[in-house]
């Protein structure tokens, strides 16, 4: 089942109190960019986030998810209402990706 656009307005609008978050649709899914890295995704309506340590950490109690077939398990956000949460989560995690490569 592919994502819908609204389910990823829904998100979108959640990560409003951050700046330069970008997405790109990929075969009926859609990538999320925080500064231009990958922090995660959007997989039959389900936001994903990478399993790194800093997300394992801000969501010790997530669930990881199989986004598709073949792909590496990815930590399941929930409490998506909380904007401020999701802010310090994604610079979190953007200090550990941008550290990674």
């Amino acid at each position: 089942m592919a994502s819908t656009k609204e389910y990823l307005d829904f998100v979108l609008e959640q990560l409003s109190l951050l700046d330069q978050i970008s997405y790109r649709a990929m075969m009926g899914e859609f990538i999320i960019y925080y500064r231009k890295k990958i922090i995660g995704g959007i997989y039959d309506n389900r936001f994903l986030v990478k399993n790194i340590k800093s997300a394992a950490e801000k969501m010790p109690d997530a669930t990881l998810e199989v986004p598709y077939e073949g792909a590496k398990k990815m930590l399941l956000v929930e409490g998506l209402e909380n904007k401020d949460f999701l802010r310090k989560l994604f610079n979190a995690m953007y200090e550990e990706v941008a550290k990674s490569k």
